[in-house]
């Protein structure tokens, strides 16, 4: 429920997309330098105008995360990337990834961590959902 995200595989992402805000953290695992933790709750945030990065927890209240990464990335200026196990044959998966989200399924199983220590691989596959805001220009 909440090992960290590998540092090495988030430096890359964070190369590429310049996070500001980490969704769903604690304070010995957070990415950026504002997160939210389980007491102040991702899930009752504004995440408009940020571009998030998310390792939700992955347990049965994952479906309320990618709703709202879903439902955040829709406000202008937003971003937002999930790290989730890539289960294609969920329910949220067909309700807010398939089709609204870009999708990159990593290769291998990621390594999670726990304070500098590396865990055993994952036992699942993972992916990640990255949603991009829609903005219209005039002109």
């Amino acid at each position: 429920m909440d090992w960290g995200t590998p540092q090495e595989f988030f430096d890359k992402l964070n190369a590429e997309f310049g996070f500001d805000l980490d969704a769903a953290a604690t304070p010995e695992n957070a990415k950026c330098a504002k997160y939210y933790t389980p007491e102040t709750n991702g899930l009752a945030q504004n995440w408009g105008g940020h571009i998030v990065f998310c390792n939700p927890p992955y347990g049965r209240e994952i479906h309320k995360w990618v709703k709202k990464a879903h439902d955040e990335s829709r406000k202008p200026g937003t971003t937002v990337v999930l790290l989730i196990p890539a289960r294609t044959d969920t329910r949220y998966f067909h309700d807010w990834i398939l089709g609204k989200a870009e999708i990159r399924y990593i290769q291998g199983r990621l390594k999670f961590e726990d304070g500098t220590e590396k865990r055993n691989s994952a036992p699942f596959p993972s992916m990640l959902v990255i949603y991009r805001s829609k903005e219209v220009t005039n002109g």
